[in-house]
């Protein structure tokens, strides 16, 4: 059993979940694209995303939550009653399971089905140091690899590798994964060469 870690503000954190019994969480491409409108309406107030792959039965998100101060310049702690980190920790965690729910519901009412869809609890890892940040960005973008999703990572569309590479504009923090990874040339590098070596580096 996964050791609980709270969710706590101003800190990074790898955050996965797949289908209760492997059941497919996005069973038609317009799937993909309500979770992450619903990711948005939940989590982006919360929290600054880095990198996301959204797969059949699962997703990986690197995040950061946003720091106490920014959640208060979104009203939280006037409508929420914030004040311990206690408080901000169960507070965040339940916008995650807003996302779960909102998204549940919808997918059991368009398929005529009903009960949970997502695992509970949701798996969270802390990052606590660049390195890390930087093969976790990578794992994310190369796992629908690792799991039979697509032969090619480049293109594959339900990631974000493809909206850091663009100019487009984007919710991403595409600017700090680019500084992180010391430029826009290493950050593919960085994934071609984990792509040849494996990527071996997480389980």
């Amino acid at each position: 059993m996964q050791e609980f870690i709270p969710l706590i503000p101003n800190q990074y954190y790898h955050i996965y979940n797949r289908g209760i019994n492997g059941e497919k969480l996005y069973k038609n491409p317009t799937n993909y694209t309500y979770f992450l409108k619903k990711y948005h309406q939940y989590i982006y107030p919360i929290a600054d995303t880095f990198a996301y792959c959204l797969m059949g039965n699962h997703f990986h998100i690197s995040l950061k939550i946003k720091s106490v101060e920014e959640l208060t310049l979104t009203g939280f702690e006037t409508r929420s009653g914030l004040k311990t980190p206690e408080d901000y920790s169960k507070f965040i965690s339940k916008q995650f399971s807003h996302l779960f729910n909102s998204y549940a519901q919808s997918i059991n009412k368009a398929f005529g089905k009903t009960g949970g869809l997502f695992e509970t609890p949701f798996k969270r890892e802390l990052i606590e140091n660049d390195e890390y940040l930087k093969q976790l960005i990578c794992y994310i973008h190369l796992n629908p690899i690792k799991h039979n999703f697509t032969d090619n990572f480049r293109t594959y569309p339900h990631s974000s590798f493809q909206s850091i590479l663009s100019d487009k504009p984007t919710n991403l923090r595409r600017l700090e994964v680019i500084e992180l990874f010391g430029g826009l040339n290493v950050f593919i590098e960085y994934h071609e060469e984990n792509l040849l070596n494996n990527f071996g580096f997480i389980e």
